[in-house]
C-alpha cells in the first residue's frame, strides 16, 4: 500500500465516524438498515469527489507534451464537469470549452479534459476554477494564449437560498493572444457553432 493510499484509508475511516454523527445530529437512527453503510458510501464519495487534492495537474499536461510547429488555435469544447461549491458542499456541474494558440509544443487533447477533471475534483468556486485551468495550461505549455470559459448550474441556488433553477453561470479568462478581440470572438464563435 502506498504512503497516499494509507493516508486515503485512514482519512476514509475518520470521515465516516463524522458522518455517523451528522446523521445522528440531523436526527437520524444510525441503526436503521438504509443507513447503516451509508456513513461509509459518503466518506468514499467525498475522496472520489475530491481526489483533484492528490493529482498533479502539470505533470499530467507535461506527461504529453510534444514538439509542433503549429500556431493556429486548438480547442477542447464541451468538457462535462461536476465539482462541489466550497461553500455549500452542493454540485455545480456543467461544461468547460478551452483553447490555447501552441508556441512550439502541444498536448495530448485529452489532457485538457484531464486537467478539468483534476480541478473540478476539488472544494471549489468556478471563477477560482476557470483560472486555475488558465494558469496551468499557460505555466506548462507557454503558448502564445488560452482562453478558458465554464458555462455552469449550481445547485446552491437551485435547491437552497435563491431557488432558481434555470440561471447559468458563465466564467471566462484568458492570456496572450486572446487580449485581442478578435481572437477571443473567434473562440466564441467557434465554440457556439456545431460541428457534427
Amino acid at each position: 500500500m502506498t504512503q497516499i493510499e494509507e493516508e486515503l484509508s485512514q482519512n476514509q475511516e475518520a470521515l465516516q465516524q463524522h458522518y455517523q454523527q451528522i446523521l445522528s445530529l440531523l436526527g437520524e437512527d444510525i441503526k436503521r438498515e438504509g443507513l447503516i453503510k451509508t456513513p461509509e458510501r459518503v466518506a468514499k464519495a467525498m475522496l472520489t469527489l475530491t481526489r483533484g487534492y492528490h493529482m498533479d495537474p502539470k505533470a499530467v499536461l507535461s506527461s504529453a507534451k510534444f514538439k509542433e510547429d503549429y500556431r493556429q488555435m486548438v480547442i477542447v469544447k464541451d468538457i462535462d464537469f461536476f465539482s462541489l461549491c466550497e461553500h455549500h458542499m452542493l454540485p455545480f456541474y456543467g461544461k468547460a470549452h478551452v483553447a490555447y494558440i501552441p508556441n512550439g509544443y502541444i498536448t495530448g487533447l485529452s489532457k485538457i479534459a484531464r486537467i478539468v477533471d483534476i480541478f473540478s475534483h476539488r472544494l471549489q468556486v468556478q471563477e477560482r476554477m476557470t483560472t486555475q485551468i488558465k494558469e496551468c495550461i499557460q505555466e506548462t505549455l507557454n503558448p502564445l494564449g488560452v482562453m478558458v470559459v465554464i458555462e455552469a448550474k449550481h445547485m446552491c441556488m437551485q435547491m437552497r437560498g435563491v431557488e432558481k433553477q434555470n440561471s447559468i453561470t458563465t466564467t471566462s479568462d484568458f492570456t496572450g493572444a486572446f487580449n485581442q478581440a478578435k481572437t477571443r470572438e473567434e473562440f466564441m464563435n467557434l465554440i457556439q457553432g456545431k460541428a457534427f
